[in-house]
């Protein structure tokens, strides 16, 4: 076996691809910007066309050779591949090319290690990082079949140095998932609070250095890590959104997608990505100036499928229109809703158009009334109360009398209860707001 580096970043890339890709190109280089954004500088790329993969490389084998030439001549001391590989792959492309192999998850995994500034995000990719390596703890080790045993009073079969490394492992992956909870529990009463608050809740998603940390900044007096890197920030960022004809706003800031992301990594992201998935509207950031911001916008909403945020509202937000050359302007529906901005964020051009549509779209979709509610609708009452709708009341002998304003998505769920309650909750939805 080989040596371990503490630390690779001479790199030659390695591009599968299969004969229904198409143009690889763009695969190629967002795949080039995720080693530069892990701080490795590429010497060499080897593209590999791969319809049936090799059990035991993934690649064939005279591709194989081809990358240990490579390695060899440029004097490379990682391989970086673009697709998932197996425990076994990696470890047999190891012992071939005696460096070492990082597939394309652990890449990613490895960036998001690099960029994690809270405690909450730390946690989050070190859990994701952890149930990542479990399957390829034999790999790299060269004492996992020595025994403990041997010595007086220790004789036996003992334990080997695996199972201890994989006890060990589990161990940390559970004390992480309980600290991660502890931090998941504090950040959902952040949440509930500000729900009380009846402030609407506006995230931005979409694929990452579409520019959304650039627009978060243009839009609040936030100062968020923009770059032009992937991932370039990764923890979630909460400010509040003023000048809006529909009153204040909470404006969050998530990590952006990729396609083919790990799924551990979303998995452990739930918490971060719950910033969406509790929004009133998102924020969908594309590149105007990218010619493949469909298929990327695509990969967007699969991803906010897999949290449980698709079916929530969404205002296209096309970026960047100062390198696309076009205009800032804004599109509307058949209805005069507005669908989509245009606008840069960079250079502040279009801004206000989205200042105007935020303010329409959810000052359109908040109920703001008075309700008059009897003593006997005291489960209604309750429910209002909990979901943060009830800004301000009084109560008499006669019942309830209520200031209600809150996100007509919040109190149109609410009915469940009996006739007289379900149509006092008809009513107030019927109000002009």
């Amino acid at each position: 076996m080989f040596d371990r580096q503490k630390k690779g970043d001479r790199a030659v890339l390695v591009l599968p691809h299969s004969r229904g890709e198409g143009d690889t190109t763009r695969r190629g280089e967002e795949f080039a910007e995720l080693v530069k954004s892990a701080g490795a500088e590429v010497l060499g790329v080897v593209a590999a066309r791969v319809e049936d993969p090799n059990p035991r490389y993934y690649i064939g084998s005279g591709k194989a050779n081809e990358v240990a030439e490579a390695v060899l001549a440029l004097e490379a001391d990682v391989v970086l591949v673009d697709h998932e590989l197996t425990p076994v792959q990696e470890r047999n492309l190891e012992k071939l090319l005696n460096v070492r192999v990082v597939d394309r998850a652990g890449l990613i995994l490895d960036i998001f290690a690099l960029r994690a500034r809270s405690h909450e995000g730390k946690l989050e990719v070190e859990l994701a990082q952890l149930k990542h390596v479990a399957t390829r703890l034999v790999r790299g080790w060269t004492h996992l079949d020595t025994q403990r045993g041997g010595l007086i009073g220790n004789r036996g079969p003992g334990e080997t140095q695996l199972e201890l490394d994989r006890r060990l492992l589990g161990e940390r992956v559970k004390m992480l998932t309980k600290r991660l909870e502890k931090v998941q529990t504090q950040r959902s009463q952040q949440r509930r609070a500000r729900l009380r608050n009846t402030v609407p809740r506006v995230a931005l998603v979409g694929y990452t250095n579409a520019g959304k940390s650039t627009l978060f900044n243009a839009l609040t007096t936030g100062d968020v890590y923009a770059a032009d890197l992937l991932f370039a920030t990764l923890d979630p960022t909460v400010r509040k959104l003023e000048d809006l004809s529909c009153g204040p706003a909470v404006l969050a800031d998530t990590v952006g997608f990729i396609r083919e992301l790990p799924h551990d990594l979303v998995a452990a992201f739930r918490a971060t990505l719950a910033e969406a998935r509790d929004a009133d509207l998102l924020l969908h950031v594309s590149d105007a100036a990218d010619d493949e911001r469909e298929r990327l916008h695509r990969v967007v909403d699969k991803v906010l499928d897999e949290i449980d945020a698709g079916d929530l509202p969404q205002l296209q937000i096309m970026n960047k229109i100062d390198v696309a050359g076009i205009e800032p302007r804004i599109d509307r529906d058949a209805a005069g809703k507005p669908v989509r901005v245009w606008l840069s964020a960079a250079t502040g051009a279009g801004i206000d158009l989205l200042r105007q549509a935020l303010g329409e779209l959810l000052g359109g979709e908040r109920v703001q009334s008075a309700l008059q509610l009897p003593l006997t609708a005291g489960r209604l009452h309750a429910r209002l109360k909990a979901a943060g709708a009830i800004t301000g009341e009084t109560v008499d002998e006669h019942g309830w009398q209520l200031v209600i304003d809150a996100p007509r998505s919040v109190i149109a769920p609410l009915s469940g209860g009996d006739a007289a309650e379900t149509r006092l909750l008809r009513e107030l939805l019927a109000q002009p707001e």
